[in-house]
């Protein structure tokens, strides 16, 4: 067995995150669903682009955001992720470096296709609705997994978002075997519920055919992944199938329920909400590195919560206060 390295490798889109502050009205009259997250072409994405007005980049992408969170609470991440030979793909594989994460993935030759960006509308209520051109992104193969790193991973996590592409399915495949033959765990963010949607029998498939050990879900995805409008089923059904899950409730904090427990913890309190990018993000940041830390689970979720209560306090998914020295002030000595 390889030697571990990393705490976890997260694989995902490489996407640059452009935000922006708008009124809910600019969602109607866009016919934008509120919370959603759809996928545009380039043209599109220049439209949105430029009646946005003012905006905020930031290197981002689900995996790449968990990915940083786990480097700014002091530990050791890997990431996986294809971008353009760009500006955008220079800078995004700069910013991942600058947070402390392992990237070292081979960028696409220049002028093949563009580097991958979401266009995140942020609503007064800090509920954000996304856009996502994925280019570059979907470009990841299999040979872009390097076996040593998963080998050296005591995770390896992926986005559900990653589905779409057909080749980005078998290089998860690909690294869930490897992990597992190192006796790694293998995880699997659902994302967001239109993704469960799109997925549900091959999610499902996952699940049950042991390909994933863990899965991270807030209380839609999971109602979607169980197609039924009852948390307390679905909670079960998760009980049953899945090894681990690890579920956000929002105000309600969170659960990690195995077969053998399930455990609730609060939410933080006297938090101002701005922007709820990358809660689940963050939250996974959190949940792995106690998971990779040896932590009960009880102390895995609460960790994740005090991760996700610190992204929501700004725009952006990426921590603007170093996690560790929050997570210590909240007692976790990590």
């Amino acid at each position: 067995m390889s030697e571990i390295q990393f705490d976890a490798l997260c694989i995902g889109n490489a996407i640059t995150d452009v935000f922006s502050h708008i009124q809910d009205d600019f969602l109607v009259t866009q016919n934008l669903h509120k919370g959603s997250m759809r996928l545009v072409d380039t043209n599109e994405a220049l439209r949105l682009y430029d009646l946005m007005g003012q905006t905020i980049r930031i290197s981002g992408g689900s995996a790449g955001n968990t990915a940083a969170g786990i480097a700014s609470l002091g530990g050791k991440p890997a990431y996986i992720g294809k971008v353009s030979n760009d500006e955008v793909g220079s800078n995004y594989a700069h910013d991942m470096s600058g947070t402390g994460v392992y990237f070292n993935t081979p960028p696409l030759a220049e002028g093949e296709m563009a580097s991958g960006r979401s266009m995140i509308l942020i609503t007064p209520d800090g509920e954000r609705t996304m856009n996502t051109y994925l280019g570059a992104a979907t470009k990841l193969s299999p040979a872009d997994i390097d076996p040593e790193i998963v080998k050296a991973s005591a995770i390896t996590y992926m986005e559900g978002y990653l589905w779409d592409p057909e080749m980005a399915k078998k290089a998860f495949i690909k690294a869930s075997e490897i992990a597992h033959s190192e006796g790694r765990l293998v995880s699997l963010s659902l994302s967001d519920s239109f993704c469960v949607d799109r997925f549900h029998d091959e999610f499902n498939g996952l699940i049950k055919e042991g390909i994933v050990d863990l899965i991270f879900a807030n209380e839609h995805e999971l109602k979607a992944l169980y197609q039924t409008a009852d948390l307390k089923t679905a909670i079960a059904a998760a009980k049953r199938d899945c090894p681990l899950t690890a579920l956000t409730l929002g105000a309600e904090g969170a659960m990690a329920i195995s077969k053998e427990e399930i455990v609730h913890v609060p939410a933080s309190e006297g938090v101002n909400v701005v922007d709820l990018t990358g809660a689940g993000d963050l939250f996974a940041s959190g949940f792995m590195l106690g998971l990779a830390r040896k932590l009960s689970l009880a102390e895995c979720a609460d960790l994740g919560c005090i991760c996700a209560s610190e992204v929501i306090t700004h725009v952006g998914a990426r921590p603007e206060k170093q996690l560790k020295n929050v997570a210590l002030q909240s007692g976790f000595e990590l």
